[in-house]
């Protein structure tokens, strides 16, 4: 089934066409998910709500770009609606005030796999781990990162200098 068969089946409610849709992009957007989540549990709960999110607002996508890009931007702006929910952002976090841990492996070698690299990225603060994944992964610019969270451009570019020090400094020990 194509992209357009299955948003057209989504339209008309088809359960169907709604599971092919979340078969075919469920993974990858858990992912995003885990970016932004502290654990497992809190990225399944906001992949249900951003894909809840995509079944409900299916009729706004117009088929101008690519269907995969406008469910992660669903998703991306469920996870950073939880984590306002949750009120857990922080926006000035003193790296020297942060204390974090990371479980050393024997096996990670000359590079991390990607599992070691999301478990250090779920160790940033939530404000770092939300400014690092919108710009670095996500492609936003301090400019819109501000907007969506509420801060200055300014906080932004700190946050992210800070996150890519802190990862730069896990990095560096593990080696």
């Amino acid at each position: 089934m194509t992209d357009e068969e299955i948003v057209d089946g989504c339209l008309k409610k088809n359960t169907i066409a709604q599971k092919l849709l979340y078969d075919k992009f469920a993974k990858k957007m858990m992912g995003v998910c885990l970016r932004y989540c502290d654990n497992q549990e809190e990225g399944e709960d906001v992949l249900q709500n951003g894909f809840i999110n995509v079944f409900e607002n299916i009729s706004s996508y117009k088929g101008t770009g690519s269907l995969e890009g406008w469910v992660r931007k669903i998703v991306v702006n469920t996870a950073l609606t939880n984590i306002r929910k949750n009120k857990k952002m922080k926006h000035n976090i003193e790296l020297e005030q942060v204390e974090y841990t990371l479980t050393s492996s024997n096996d990670m070698g000359d590079s991390f796999a990607v599992k070691e690299l999301l478990k250090i990225i779920q160790t940033l603060p939530v404000g770092f781990r939300t400014v690092f994944n919108l710009y670095a992964i996500e492609g936003y610019s301090h400019k819109e990162i501000g907007e969506m969270l509420g801060i200055s451009e300014g906080t932004s570019k700190s946050q992210y200098s800070r996150a890519k020090g802190w990862l730069q400094k896990i990095v560096q020990e593990h080696k």
